[in-house]
């Protein structure tokens, strides 16, 4: 049976069933790619600019310059632009720009949520539409007559529908589910990542510190 056929033959439903697998699989396509390039380029970038930090700041601010359109690379470079910033305010800088840029890798999961939980209720909806469409159909005493082509049409539409709600469902729920799993992979990375700069930063700090309080 061809889309249009199904389409047709799931009754009313299936009109925003369709509207909403257009919205979910955009949405994924800009995740997937979103994602790809993400993990194909951060770690190496954030891996490399901790090495120049051990040996130039600036070579390692410069690294991050060039990457700003990453995540971490900003998250780095909030903490890296204050000048002279004690242990406290760099670990503070890190993590609100963290924060600020958490809402970027969770982006359209509430969309992905929404579509998780109407699409099966919608599915449900043309179940019911159907089966009253059948019922609406059904003579007594004429059960092989003319009416059965009616109440074959409803029972259709019932599972049509039903199953295009849950096929929407259940993809978009695997994709929402993939993305998830990287988000949380991510914000591990940052809290690692930005761990060792902290610590390189403080070393450097106390490096450049007197060893003691100057004496009156």
């Amino acid at each position: 049976m061809s889309i249009p056929n199904l389409l047709s033959t799931g009754g009313l439903v299936m009109v925003p069933l369709l509207g909403l697998s257009i919205l979910a699989m955009a949405l994924v396509l800009e995740r997937l790619v979103f994602w790809w390039q993400l993990t194909r380029q951060q770690d190496r970038v954030i891996q490399d600019t901790l090495a120049l930090y051990r040996r130039s700041p600036r070579a390692a601010f410069q690294k991050l310059e060039q990457h700003a359109n990453l995540p971490m690379a900003r998250i780095f470079l909030a903490a890296l632009e204050l000048e002279q910033a004690t242990p406290d305010e760099f670990r503070l800088a890190l993590e609100s720009a963290a924060q600020a840029e958490l809402p970027l890798l969770r982006r359209f999961n509430t969309v992905f949520d929404t579509v998780i939980s109407v699409a099966p209720l919608l599915g449900l909806l043309g179940t019911i539409l159907g089966l009253i469409q059948s019922f609406s159909s059904l003579r007594l005493g004429d059960l092989g007559g003319t009416q059965t082509a009616g109440v074959t049409a409803g029972i259709s539409e019932a599972l049509i529908s039903t199953a295009a709600g849950l096929i929407v469902a259940i993809i978009t729920l695997l994709f929402a589910n993939t993305f998830r799993g990287l988000y949380q992979r991510q914000v591990a990375l940052i809290q690692e990542y930005g761990g060792q700069l902290e610590l390189l930063h403080r070393r450097r700090q106390e490096y450049r510190s007197p060893p003691y309080a100057p004496t009156q």
